[in-house]
């Protein structure tokens, strides 16, 4: 009867780990936020974060001396586009309203990677 309950126990967690192995997790952020400058850079963000593996969501980020932005996270297939000096006047102007959601370069959306965990 025991070894019983111990083999339930292992199958139920190793369907429960396979259910959500697959793809990202559902709570895998949309935006990150990044940090432009002037000159249309990209500077490190400060950020806080959850210390859960399935939350990957950004809690507070702080930019010193630049342009708080929320940028789109590339998707399966997409990269991040190429830095280039183009690319940054771009990048800056598109970033006039705080977001680069939506704003396309060379037919390509402004994404960011997706956070290392």
């Amino acid at each position: 009867m025991r070894s019983l309950v111990i083999i339930l126990a292992v199958s139920a967690a190793a369907l429960l780990t396979a259910a959500g192995a697959p793809g990202a997790p559902a709570t895998s952020p949309a935006t990150r936020t990044i940090c432009i400058d002037l000159g249309g850079q990209t500077r490190p963000a400060v950020c806080t974060v959850s210390a859960s593996r399935l939350d990957g969501r950004e809690d507070i980020c702080l930019c010193t001396g630049a342009q708080t932005v929320e940028a789109p996270v590339c998707g399966p297939g997409e990269r991040p586009q190429a830095e280039s000096r183009a690319f940054e006047t771009a990048r800056k102007l598109a970033a006039r309203d705080g977001s680069l959601v939506g704003d396309l370069y060379a037919d390509r959306p402004m994404c960011v990677a997706p956070r290392n965990r």
